[in-house]
């Protein structure tokens, strides 16, 4: 008897959150309509086979289903309380991209000199005038 009150007193967090969360209603909730669309579309004195079939070809079908698993694991991560990582994704992603850009063997040289003369200014002209004056005035 331990052991279940172990395991109910473990699952008290997940459930209060899953009662307190608006978006995890809102996810179970859409889950459970996509999944009473499918199975009113599905089922109509239809044998298995049929059922089948018709869930094999039919692409509505298909994205309600996808639409309901995408919502149960939403609210599933929501109640575990994961986060997801969509900006730290995008960031790694964009950085990757920038590298790439910079150390290609090909251009990385000629992106490297021009993303350093937009943000530095022209470091070339400034160089050679400024050498041209020190000679000029000795």
């Amino acid at each position: 008897m331990a052991k279940a009150k172990d395991k109910l007193s473990e699952a008290k967090p997940y459930v209060a959150r899953a009662l307190q969360d608006e978006e995890v209603r809102e996810n179970v909730k859409s889950a459970i309509a996509a999944g009473r669309e499918i199975y009113d579309e599905l089922l109509g004195g239809r044998r298995a086979g049929a059922v089948a079939a018709r869930v094999a070809t039919d692409k509505d079908i298909q994205d309600n289903l996808r639409s309901a698993i995408d919502d149960l694991k939403k609210a599933a991560n929501r109640v575990q309380g994961k986060k997801e990582h969509t900006s730290r994704n995008a960031t790694l992603l964009l950085t990757g991209i920038v590298l790439g850009i910079l150390f290609n063997p090909v251009t990385g040289a000629q992106t490297r000199e021009w993303l350093s003369e937009k943000l530095l200014g022209e470091g070339e002209d400034e160089t050679s005038s400024s050498s041209g004056n020190s000679g000029a005035g000795a």
